[in-house]
């Protein structure tokens, strides 16, 4: 994985302390003219690959027909003969743009016998590896072929190159095994093979390679036990082996590991006990075991022998209080304990470590949260969400100024917010929410001297007017489920960044203003169960082609169904950066996981769905689903009119629902264009004419509820209408038949309505609606990039449980 903070790249000092070592030992003969030659060909064949007439983007200038080819840049010859020893060729492209490369590239590559060193990384050449070509490179001590696009299996002849010591093929797409060849390369020291596709066990071989260092095959689909000849591999240091699907014990042969540093099996199907002989490897530092079914035996006494910097033994049962002997671990930077079944209370022992991360989300701890906590100067990440603590929050909360996260959501926290925690100025995510928080007062933070991205207040008993004292670059803010009044302030449009905005269930009045279409970057808008009045101002939303959902329902709304909707849902791939913090941490928003890239560590945080009223059903919609959905509901005011046409224009929309409404007039044709529709709730309304026959077209639809309007003649059939079979979507009609409800049609009865009668009022149609989309808390319509102190990388979306990997450097 990405080592020493940089992004895995051979910089220069390291291929050229590496090639003098490799210098003494080549015995290449004289062939530089071919090698030349080689090169070149390669140079040319890469130009063609990408299409430019420019070499220099290639990074390759120096490579000149009439210059001698040991002086260019990327390349080294031996200092006895003048073969080349060594070609550095990662990252040749220096523009953003990315291909995908033939592999036959590289056969000129292949002929240059007398390699020791070769680093093709972060080229994007894709196929599979050509086992003829390595078998050629007999003489390979250092081979990189990371960070590209090749798939297939490992080629047999890799297994050949008895010189190898070191080999990364990570970050591909390999398949298939690793064989039981692979204990043939005596002399491997690094092996890295992690974010691939390969499956099957672990050969026993691997016990072979006495001389390994680094093992890493994180991010794969490998089974079955880990095998016990791990342990004869006593010079480990690195052992990585998390996101597989390896199961059964630890193996106790790890503890026979006496250099082991690092020990990552997070995210398995291990099961059993966690051996307490773990601790007994004085040169651990970082130990991660979370998401696998570990037990904890409460009646064995640790003495650690280590001084572990990160630790996670996250859904690892233990069933007591947290246990004590973490007292001794004074390096601890990070702990994770989530989901561990503890109990008791925040310990004052760990409030006074000055651990950097602590997550002890989902336990049973109760009481308060001791205000020591907070004088720490390290606390950067507090999760605490789902347990039971209660009380009052500490007013001091605002002196542990290098807090980045903090979570404490679904506790019984009461009390007022405290004023404090405007003065965090790193402070990006605070989540409150689902507490029994009360009051109208809220802290102001400074807008010249704040990091706040995402903000979650929600499912409190806070009143007052709409708090907006957060910062211009806020981009996630949920105050749904309280008690605010009040009209929407237009200072709301100060955060400029907003992309989800979140008031439903509140007492708000007054009319939905126009200033909302500022928000330029606004993609969520649920203003659901309050007290809005008016009509539906058109130019909210006329250029308002961002919104992805649209949630309006159950107010007082007034007037027609403006024609304007069809601007909706427009934008699909909307970013937004947040301001620079440092330079050792960025948080940005996507696919809805939370990741930090720091030791390969791990850990989870809870964050509330997106929930919506889908398919008449509560249900939580995911950040892998939501980025790709769009949902409007206007369902259950009092909109009047006919149907607007243009409402089926929006092909990208999910959920329909303008029920419970006084509309009247026709169903628009145009509606079988909605092709990504899969519910569609029109009931309760003055709705008359037929159901269209365009509805045959409609491939995705689940759901369609016509019940309690004045609809008459055949419902059509085919495609999908013909699984819309329960009566009770289309009762109380005044004339409705069909297979589907097993209501034959009158032979005499007159043909149903072409639609010209709709078409010629869709012409006058204006607006429309959608029912009880409840949108509780996502996290992650965002791709947002921020600097900050943690020394990681964030990545925040929306499903319920986000995580944090913590990347070795």
């Amino acid at each position: 994985m990405v080592e020493n903070g940089g992004m895995r790249r051979f910089h220069s000092r390291h291929v050229l302390y590496s090639i003098k070592q490799l210098c003494f030992t080549t015995t290449s003969k004289r062939n530089t003219t071919h090698q030349k030659q080689s090169l070149l060909r390669f140079k040319s064949s890469f130009i063609d690959a990408y299409n430019t007439s420019d070499p220099s983007l290639l990074d390759l200038g120096s490579w000149d027909s009439t210059s001698d080819c040991c002086a260019w840049n990327r390349v080294v010859c031996g200092s006895h003969s003048r073969s080349i020893v060594a070609l550095n060729l990662s990252d040749i492209y220096t523009q953003l743009q990315h291909y995908s490369i033939n592999p036959n590239i590289l056969d000129p590559i292949y002929s240059i016998t007398s390699l020791s060193l070769l680093n093709i990384s972060y080229n994007f050449i894709g196929g599979e590896i050509s086992g003829k070509g390595l078998a050629n490179l007999t003489k390979l001590v250092h081979l990189d072929m990371s960070s590209n696009e090749f798939n297939g299996t490992i080629p047999a002849q890799v297994f050949q190159l008895r010189n190898l010591q070191f080999h990364d093929l990570s970050y591909n797409s390999l398949k298939g095994g690793l064989s039981s060849e692979v204990g043939k390369l005596g002399n491997l020291r690094t092996l890295k093979l992690e974010e691939n596709r390969l499956d099957g066990y672990v050969p026993v071989q691997i016990g072979n390679l006495t001389k390994l260092q680094h093992f890493s095959i994180n991010y794969n689909k490998f089974s079955g036990r880990i095998p016990d000849s791990i342990g004869y591999l006593k010079g480990l240091e690195r052992l990585y082996m998390s996101e597989n699907s390896f199961s059964g014990l630890i193996p106790p042969s790890i503890s026979n590991l006496i250099r082991l540093e690092t020990l990552l099996l997070e995210n398995n199907r291990l099961s059993g006990e966690i051996p307490s002989s773990l601790f007994d490897i004085e040169s651990l530092k970082i130990l991660n075991l979370g998401g696998n079914t570990l037990t904890w035996n409460n009646n064995v006494k640790i003495v650690p022998k280590c001084m572990l910097s990160q630790l996670s033994l996250k859904s690892c049962k233990f069933s007591v209080d947290i246990p004590e002997w973490i007292s001794t671990q004074k390096n601890l930077d990070i702990i994770d304990l989530s989901d561990c079944n503890l109990t008791g209370i925040f310990p004052i022992w760990l409030a006074e470590m000055e651990v950097k991360s602590i997550l002890l989300s989902r336990n049973k701890l109760t009481g308060a949260i001791p205000s020591r906590l907070f004088q720490s100067a390290s606390l950067s990440i507090l999760a605490l969400s789902k347990t039971n603590f209660s009380g009052e929050l500490p007013k001091n909360i605002g002196d542990a100024n290098n807090i980045k996260v903090l979570m404490l959501s679904a506790n019984s926290f009461s009390g007022a917010i405290p004023r404090s925690i405007a003065d965090i100025p790193q402070l990006m995510l605070l989540d409150l929410s689902r507490n029994k928080l009360s009051g109208n007062t809220f802290p102001v933070f400074d807008p010249a001297d704040c990091s706040l991205i995402y903000v979650d207040l929600s499912s409190n008993e806070l009143s007052g007017d709409i708090p907006v004292s957060f910062c211009g670059g806020t981009s996630i803010l949920a105050l749904g489920g309280n008690k605010f009044s009040g009209m929407l302030p237009r200072k709301l449009t100060n955060m400029i960044m907003l992309e989800y905005l979140d008031l439903h269930d509140n007492n708000i009045t007054g009319n939905l203003p126009e200033f909302l279409s500022q928000l330029s970057y606004l993609q969520v808008l649920s203003l659901r169960n309050n007290s809005l009045h008016g009509s539906l101002p058109t130019k909210l939303f006329s250029n308002q082609s961002s919104l992805k959902i649209l949630d309006l329902s159950i107010n007082n709304l007034v007037g027609n169904v403006p024609s304007e909707l069809e601007n909706l849902f427009g934008g699909w791939a909307l970013y937004a950066s947040g301001p620079d913090i440092d330079n050792e941490m960025e948080l940005s928003w996507t696919e809805g996981t939370i990741r930090s890239y720091r030791g390969m560590f791990t850990f989870t945080i809870e964050i509330n769905d997106l929930t919506v009223n889908w398919k008449n059903a509560i249900q939580g919609l995911s950040s892998h689903n939501q980025q790709f959905y769009s949902l409007l509901d206007l369902s259950k005011n009092k909109l009047s009119g006919i149907i607007p046409a243009s409402l089926g224009k929006l092909k990208y929309l999910k959920l329909l629902n303008i029920s419970n409404n006084r509309l009247s007039g026709c169903i628009p044709q145009s509606f079988g264009d909605l092709e990504s529709i899969e519910t569609l709730d029109l009931s309760n309304n003055n709705i008359s004419g037929t159901i269209p026959k365009s509805f045959m077209k409609l491939d995705e639809l689940s759901v369609l509820d016509v019940s309690n309007n004045k609809l008459s003649g055949e419902i059509p059939r085919g495609g999908q209408m013909d699984t819309m079979n329960d009566p009770s979507y289309f009762a109380n009609n005044s004339g409705l038949c069909g297979m589907q409800i097993r209501v034959k049609c009158s032979k005499d009865e007159p043909p149903p309505d072409d639609g010209q009668e709709e078409d010629d009022l869709d012409e006058k149609e204006e607006w429309f609606l959608w029912t009880g989309v409840w949108i509780g808390f996502p996290l992650g319509l965002i791709s947002s990039v921020l600097t900050a102190f943690l020394g990681g990388y964030f990545v925040i979306p929306i499903t319920k449980y986000h995580s944090i990997h913590y990347r070795q450097r």
